[in-house]
């Protein structure tokens, strides 16, 4: 059972396979869907491959936006690049792309992107048949269906998404953001409109504005909650899943490292027939989301799957930074977020396990100085209770 983990950057994609992702999806500069996260360039593309394959793990690269003619003049030279770094796995949606994989690439297995919308068996077998050696469903299929699709294709690989955000739209085809500021989606440069609060205008009167109300829900119409399959781990794993999905490119190291080690100490416990531990359910909490949901594993129900009160994040912890070097006891801090004498903070590791609370005593500047408080950005030094180790994430309760 692959635990799979976005990876927007090297060191997200570093820090996802060390928390124990089984494989990371990233993009290279080209036609991907998140044109707006750093993405990795070539040489950060070699080193990623030499990394992941080093700790025996996979690497899979996006290439599920949809190409216009334009597009094809750049992908033979990326494509035979990527041939030759041999990466575990290509993600296509548009059968142009699809096509020229196969040309320039043919050592590497072609994955079929959730853009793509296959929603049956039959959608499947067709993709089966061209070549393709992994099926990302549809989110807005139910668990009774992915059986079919499984049973029908027993040689296919399946994955899916179990945890991230939703798209109001069907498996991401939306024009809202290209319609209201010129930012295509499908191009990998969503503006999420969906998550904008919306009223209503009557054409003579434009400065008048009128709430659109949905019975007593308010105005969030188009706003969908974040995925959380982690309760149904169990019957995903019984219907045969290859791997479970964590969506989230452009969300923070700490979101992709404390999610992966999250479904990975999951599903092992699952494989030896425990349940998995209070412990994770809550650290499901201690993580930036929306109201959770189980989306359409049990069939439509927009009620369960839409949020019309709000778009906002629930945030019980800061992402405060991460360790970059210790020393016995004492830790170097690249800080994300400001923390002051006297806080109390978590350090959260691999392993649960090893997860410690601190109270902050003391705080050294770069410059070996007795500082009071932290600032983004910048490096300090902190005194730990115990040894330290390696690639700790610093949080605090908000």
């Amino acid at each position: 059972m692959e635990i799979l983990a976005p990876a927007g950057s090297f060191i997200k994609l570093k820090y996802a396979l060390l928390y124990g992702a089984d494989a990371v999806y990233t993009g290279g500069k080209i036609l991907n869907l998140r044109s707006k996260s750093s993405n990795l360039n070539n040489q950060e593309l070699e080193a990623a491959v030499q990394f992941c394959h080093s700790l025996q793990k996979k690497i899979y690269i996006t290439l599920n936006a949809f190409a216009h003619n334009n597009d094809l003049k750049k992908l033979p030279e990326f494509l035979t690049f990527l041939n030759h770094l041999q990466v575990d796995g290509i993600i296509v949606s548009d059968p142009a792309i699809f096509q020229l994989v196969k040309e320039y690439a043919p050592k590497i297995p072609i994955h079929i992107s959730t853009q793509a919308n296959v929603t049956s068996w039959k959608s499947a077998e067709f993709w089966y048949n061209q070549g393709a050696a992994r099926i990302i469903l549809a989110r807005e299929l139910s668990l009774p269906e992915i059986k079919i699709i499984k049973e029908k294709l027993p040689d296919l690989e399946l994955e899916i998404f179990v945890h991230g955000a939703m798209c109001m739209a069907y498996s991401g085809r939306c024009l809202l953001s290209a319609f209201l500021n010129g930012r295509d989606a499908n191009r990998g440069n969503c503006s999420h409109p969906c998550r904008w609060k919306y009223s209503l205008v009557e054409e003579t009167r434009e400065n008048s504005r009128f709430p659109i109300e949905q019975d007593d829900y308010g105005t969030y119409i188009l706003n969908s909650k974040d995925l959380c399959l982690f309760h149904r781990l169990p019957e995903l794993m019984k219907a045969g899943i290859t791997s479970f999905k964590i969506e989230g490119r452009m969300k923070s190291l700490y979101y992709v490292s404390n999610l992966s080690r999250i479904y990975k100490k999951a599903v092992s416990e699952i494989k030896n027939n425990r349940k998995p531990s209070e412990n994770l359910i809550n650290e499901l909490n201690k993580i930036s989301h929306r109201v959770y949901t189980e989306g359409f594993i049990d069939g439509f129900d927009s009620s369960i799957t839409q949020n019309y009160e709000s778009s906002s994040y629930i945030r019980e912890f800061q992402f405060l930074g991460t360790i970059i070097e210790t020393d016995g006891k004492k830790i170097k801090v690249d800080v994300r977020s400001k923390f002051s004498l006297q806080d109390e903070i978590e350090i959260i590791y691999p392993d649960p396990e090893d997860d410690l609370k601190i109270k902050v005593s003391k705080i050294w500047s770069d410059e070996n100085e007795l500082i009071n408080f932290t600032k983004p950005n910048t490096t300090v030094f902190l005194e730990l209770p115990e040894d330290a180790k390696s690639y700790g994430i610093l949080r605090k309760k908000i």
